[in-house]
């Protein structure tokens, strides 16, 4: 069961968000508040409103989500305590009696119609794009005659609840598409190692000079560390200002990443951990021996008899 009582999510009721939040355990049971935006979503956490907040962070298509990299990079620090991942399935719904090529507008979140785009050139090359804060809002919109569009793609089950008429089913253009979700909340309390773990991190870049990337990566190569996620993001301050966010390959728990940290914080000490957790495909990574625990604290001894004369 989750030790969490409450939970906020990207809402309305239906999202794929809500999907991911459902795959907690306990999370069927516990209080859950939808928000209009992820950044609403964060300030419920924030604030005490709710115990945690699950966001989408990244989609195998389309990459980071945007929102979510820039709200959980500043303000009250946040941790990550869990992931999920969730097929993302789209179809194009409508009020019933609405024919195909009578589409002229389509509303959708603007994830969902990059993944969507190829369909829609294909099949109604000229239905006008309107964007939506969800898939679900926008399904939720046909409700209304004076929505301002004719069609939303959304997922298979809104479209059902909503008893909409669908006019088209599996229509993104990538068949397995998945989207990964996490889990935040104002906990300090680690979730222990599982020997296949995320550590997410957003480091500020200092100064701008020519190698200050590769000094922040040679702080992960040199220890052994993998990234499987790196995206620069502006800090909004000035043209040219970026954070970089990350996710390595382990737990701030083993050794090699501890290691990293300490480096990083050397290079940039504003540097944000945003958590150390499970991965949600229980993924074990390859760990070559001189940048296991072992060969760490081997070292560390070998060091300390050094400056103890021995």
């Amino acid at each position: 069961m989750s030790t969490l009582s409450s939970y906020a999510y990207l809402g309305p009721q239906g999202t794929f968000t809500e999907a991911a939040l459902l795959q907690v355990p306990g999370a069927d049971g516990a209080r859950r508040v939808p928000a209009s935006t992820v950044a609403a979503a964060l300030e419920l956490v924030r604030s005490g409103g709710v115990d945690g907040a699950m966001v989408p962070i990244e989609n195998s298509v389309e990459g980071g989500v945007s929102a979510t990299l820039d709200a959980i990079s500043v303000g009250e620090p946040l941790r990550i305590v869990r992931e999920e991942l969730v097929p993302i399935t789209f179809v194009l719904a409508a009020r019933a009696g609405t024919q195909l090529p009578k589409v002229k507008r389509i509303s959708t979140h603007g994830h969902a119609w990059a993944q969507c785009r190829g369909w829609a050139d294909a099949n109604i090359a000229e239905a006008e794009y309107i964007p939506s804060a969800s898939t679900a809002a926008a399904g939720y919109g046909l409700l209304s005659d004076d929505c301002g569009y004719d069609a939303a793609i959304c997922s298979p089950a809104l479209a059902a609840s909503l008893g909409l008429s669908v006019l088209a089913s599996g229509i993104g253009d990538i068949a397995d598409a998945v989207t990964r979700f996490i889990l935040v909340s104002r906990s300090r309390a680690l979730p222990a190692p599982t020997g296949a773990d995320k550590t997410t991190l957003v480091i500020p870049l200092p100064e701008d000079h020519p190698g200050a990337l590769m000094e922040i990566l040679d702080q992960f190569a040199a220890r052994g560390v993998n990234l499987s996620r790196i995206e620069s993001r502006p800090t909004g301050q000035f043209l040219g200002d970026y954070f970089f966010s990350i996710d390595a390959e382990g737990h701030v728990a083993d050794a090699r990443i501890a290691d990293a940290l300490k480096g990083l914080h050397r290079i940039s000490p504003n540097l944000r951990f945003l958590g150390s957790y499970p991965r949600a495909d229980e993924r074990r990574h390859a760990v070559v021996p001189h940048t296991a625990d072992g060969a760490f604290a081997a070292a560390d001894s070998w060091v300390a008899e050094i400056l103890q004369g021995r």
